[in-house]
């Protein structure tokens, strides 16, 4: 009889697994820019320790091993910062990302009242891209290189309205 995957909030004892994950999954794309200093290879236990206290941090878990991670923070204007998205290597392409991504956009229209999500991904990245295509995202823009070999394709998409209360009605022109 197999496991299944659940979704649920990160605490203080994940930052560890998290960080280890983190560095497994980021390791193509280090390969894949020639850059093994990009952020999230360099990123210290303590600087994730403080992203656990300061947002939302979801991990995915089968049995006791996280397997999988997403973070998000929702600025003053609501958009919605979503970053770091890891899935462990051998779990890849069964669509625990997509449930990930899906259980961190919920929460932060619920609780945090995003009015859009967005998020970056390497411009070389295109696995990553069309993943988030698929999801609804759509490019916003291109960063200035971080370095001479990668920029930043940044992603978009809206939070979905809560449907207006019974008895109101929408003002048309």
């Amino acid at each position: 009889m197999g496991m299944s995957v659940t979704i649920s909030t990160a605490n203080h004892d994940d930052a560890e697994k998290i960080l280890k994950l983190q560095y497994l999954c980021y390791q193509g794309e280090a390969e894949l820019y020639g850059d093994y200093t990009i952020e999230p290879l360099t990123q210290t236990l303590d600087e994730l320790r403080a992203e656990l206290a300061g947002g939302t941090v979801l991990v995915a878990r089968l049995g006791e091993e996280v397997v999988g991670s997403v973070r998000g923070a929702v600025d003053d204007d609501g958009t919605a910062r979503i970053g770091k998205l890891i899935v462990h290597p051998r779990l890849q392409r069964h669509g625990l990302g997509g449930r990930l991504l899906a259980a961190l956009e919920d929460r932060l229209a619920a609780e945090a009242e995003a009015k859009r999500y967005r998020l970056f991904t390497g411009h070389r990245s295109q696995v990553h891209q069309r993943m988030y295509r698929k999801l609804g995202y759509e490019q916003v823009g291109v960063a200035e290189p971080v370095n001479r070999r990668l920029s930043l394709v940044h992603m978009e998409k809206s939070a979905p309205q809560p449907p207006a209360p019974a008895g109101s009605y929408a003002a048309t022109a």
